[in-house]
């Protein structure tokens, strides 16, 4: 059996969630022959550079532009005018991708990003490929683009992303509730009294993990000066080298300092709580960890749609301002019902398995 994973190296969610099915393909299922694809590489300059650089800018300088894209795309009336010409541009610039899916003639097509299902698709619908094409939706919220005719079936986060696609005329037949996939290493138990002491941080003291993605977004410097008197702070600046700089001459008290990590999932075993971005992955390692969330600066578009779903299931934490985050994290910590609230809100949302059960499926 032939598998090729498509992805597009547009954000990290896409390619995390591709590399989990790889690895999971690889490690347990001998019977496949799998590939790990990124459509950029056959996709023209372009399409390449627009998707790589062109997201990353306008959502640091053009926030405004990204929102009124997302949301005139979404606009039933215009999908009449949008669908067709974002179709034409995506098939026009990508014919590498389609030569390559010629040649390689997988028997499933498993894409974690909407572009690859398009190209695929109208492959299927001209009979020139015959393989089975599964699209893993990546956030919780789901947006027009990863509406594709010739999709065989959709795996989605939860029981509210499936009545998203429902409302989108998507068969229910069609539609399967796994959880986004996510690497096994959010799996396992880990000794927290042992990490603390690898980290060099006190194991009885209420634990605040900041982690904003990959450029540091946010007022962390704020948010950590404002909660090291009473809580213990580990901040995770990944590649904003001057905010680590910055942070570590300060030398706050109670708080940890930390710059690009490949351990997450150490660090939010010995965490309470979790300060982040509400992508679509970085939820779904949260919440399998059972690790209460408090979002900040949500990008409008996929990830306020990921806050609306938290809201669905109880999980209510987005923050507005420094001061209210302390304030609603004291809460947590004090409250025995409201943290209890919001564990629950976890318990219903939370699919450990999801990788797992995508891959088990396929035979």
């Amino acid at each position: 059996m032939k598998v090729i994973i498509a992805y597009a190296s547009a954000g990290a969610g896409h390619l995390k969630a591709a590399e989990s099915i790889h690895k999971y393909l690889r490690e347990n299922r001998g019977d496949i022959d799998v590939k790990l694809v990124d459509i950029l590489d056959y996709s023209s300059g372009l399409l390449k550079f627009s998707y790589r650089r062109g997201y990353s800018f306008l959502v640091h300088y053009g926030l405004f532009l990204w929102a009124a894209a997302f949301y005139l795309t979404r606009v039933k009336l215009l999908r009449i005018l949008t669908a067709p010409v974002a179709s034409l541009i995506n098939l026009s610039n990508t014919r590498g991708f389609a030569r390559f899916l010629l040649r390689e003639a997988p028997d499933y097509m498993i894409s974690t990003h909407f572009l690859p299902p398009d190209i695929a698709g109208h492959l299927k619908n001209k009979g020139r490929i015959k393989s089975t094409l599964i699209t893993v939706i990546t956030d919780f919220g789901v947006h027009p683009y990863w509406l594709s005719a010739f999709t065989d079936f959709y795996y989605v986060a939860s029981e509210y992303t499936k009545g998203l696609l429902i409302k989108e005329k998507v068969a229910e037949s069609r539609i399967r509730v796994c959880g986004i996939p996510i690497d096994e290493k959010f799996l396992k138990r880990y000794d927290k009294s042992a990490l603390c002491v690898k980290f060099g941080i006190k194991s009885d003291m209420f634990t605040v993990l900041i982690s904003t993605g990959s450029f540091g977004i946010g007022p962390i410097e704020k948010m950590a000066s404002l909660l090291c008197a009473e809580m213990q702070v580990l901040v995770v600046c990944a590649n904003n080298k001057k905010l680590k700089l910055i942070l570590e001459r300060k030398g706050l008290v109670n708080t940890r300092v930390f710059g690009f990590v490949d351990n997450m999932q150490e660090l939010m075993a010995v965490s309470d709580v979790i300060i982040t971005k509400p992508g679509g992955l970085s939820i779904s390692e949260v919440l399998v960890m059972r690790l209460a969330p408090f979002f900040i600066s949500p990008i409008p578009g996929q990830e306020s749609g990921n806050v609306a779903a938290m809201k669905h299931y109880g999980i209510d934490t987005l923050i507005g301002s420094a001061p209210e985050l302390k304030k609603k994290l004291r809460e947590y910590r004090n409250n025995i019902q409201e943290a209890m609230r919001i564990k629950e809100g976890i318990e219903k949302i939370r699919k450990p398995h999801s990788t797992a059960e995508l891959c088990d499926a396929l035979r």
